[in-house]
């Protein structure tokens, strides 16, 4: 669903994700301060493989929402499908930066508000394609239990 764009003026988070070789795919690894901005960070990562973010403007914002799931890799595995989605279909959204508004780590739902402009060969380089995101070998670890936020996702090339 698209949303006006409350501001012309948007802090564009630094980098916190890295590409890592995996067998015909690409493996997705990133972190951050929250585990909600590990996953902002990881939805980032997807788009930067499909073109360079440097060429992408903020010119418009669509709200995503995830279904209700039953755990945090589901819900994981819901928001980078919807990202995708958006990509893949009308309006062909390429994202500059992901805010997510609403974590919801009991009824494991996600909302988040995506903002870049239509993708278009004419200016955005052609990355590689983005088939789908997979189950394989996600990991999901969050603090305290572990050292840092950070999330692993293979995605389908």
């Amino acid at each position: 669903m698209e949303v006006p764009l409350e501001t012309t003026q948007h802090v564009i988070p630094d980098v916190k994700y890295e590409y890592l070789d995996h067998t015909a795919d690409v493996q997705l690894h990133a972190w951050g301060e929250t585990l909600q901005e590990a996953f902002e960070q990881c939805g980032m990562a997807m788009f930067g493989y499909m073109t360079e973010l440097a060429t992408v403007e903020i010119s418009k914002c669509y709200q995503i929402t995830t279904e209700p799931t039953d755990d945090v890799e589901n819900m994981l595995f819901r928001f980078l499908d919807e990202l995708l989605f958006l990509f893949s279909a009308e309006p062909f959204l390429i994202c500059k930066k992901l805010q997510i508004t609403k974590f919801d780590m009991e009824q494991f739902t996600i909302e988040c508000n995506c903002y870049g402009e239509e993708f278009d060969l004419q200016k955005h380089p052609q990355g590689t394609e983005v088939k789908a995101i997979t189950y394989s070998a996600m990991q999901i670890y969050k603090k305290p239990e572990h050292d840092k936020n950070e999330v692993f996702v293979i995605i389908d090339i």
